[in-house]
């Protein structure tokens, strides 16, 4: 599975493009700001967009979804259910952050961790339900890769002061669902470099070390 990265978005957050490099089936995670890179690749490798998947309802994440759904109108936008509230603010975040205020994205269809037979290719998609940024934050794994949004990063977790955000939350979904995976497993946070799963639970300072 082939990962690009499209850094710099509003607010520093990052749009990921995955695809399969023989099927060339695809999936956007986020969609954080210009879609010009993104698109042209699309196109040149002619990359069959399935997915247009957003881990949570804070509008960096959600910023120009609706433009890129425009450009491909058959990637079906998927979205944890108890994240459509916060979706329904975004013209309120981004008042109070200062930005353009955009349009509130459609949304195709609404996920859980029960939702099945997702997949790009032969691979699953798995849906893992982390609330604590956001009540619908979830994290996208697809083979040893996971798509983090703004649920864990490199030295860090997600801020758990904006709407629908919770510490204790965060804290249990972290530790109870992340940190039983793989330690071998990447992680693509919704902002900043990549991590492992290993590296975070022997030195997120959040957690100490030796967590189990």
């Amino acid at each position: 599975m082939e990962v690009k990265a499209f850094p710099n978005g509003i607010f520093g957050a990052t749009t990921y493009l995955i695809y399969d490099k023989k099927t060339l089936e695809g999936a956007i995670i986020d969609c954080t700001s210009s879609t010009d890179e993104i698109e042209n690749i699309i196109k040149t490798k002619k990359i069959n967009l399935k997915y247009i998947l957003i881990t949570h309802g804070h509008f960096d994440h959600v910023y120009c979804v609706s433009k890129l759904k425009t450009k491909f109108p058959d990637a079906q936008v998927l979205m944890h259910k108890l994240d459509m509230p916060l979706l329904g603010q975004v013209e309120t975040q981004c008042n109070m952050a200062g930005v353009d205020t955009i349009k509130v994205p459609c949304i195709d269809g609404l996920i859980d961790e029960e939702s099945k037979n997702l997949k790009l290719a032969d691979k699953e998609l798995k849906i893992i339900h982390t609330k604590g940024h956001s009540k619908g934050g979830v994290c996208y794994l697809i083979e040893n890769k996971l798509f983090s949004g703004d649920t864990l990063f490199k030295d860090s977790i997600g801020r758990c002061d904006l709407f629908g955000g919770d510490f204790k939350e965060i804290e249990k979904s972290i530790k109870e669902k992340l940190f039983k995976l793989d330690e071998g497993i990447t992680v693509y946070p919704g902002h900043g470099e990549k991590t492992t799963i290993g590296y975070e639970k022997k030195y997120n300072p959040y957690f100490g070390s030796n967590i189990s």
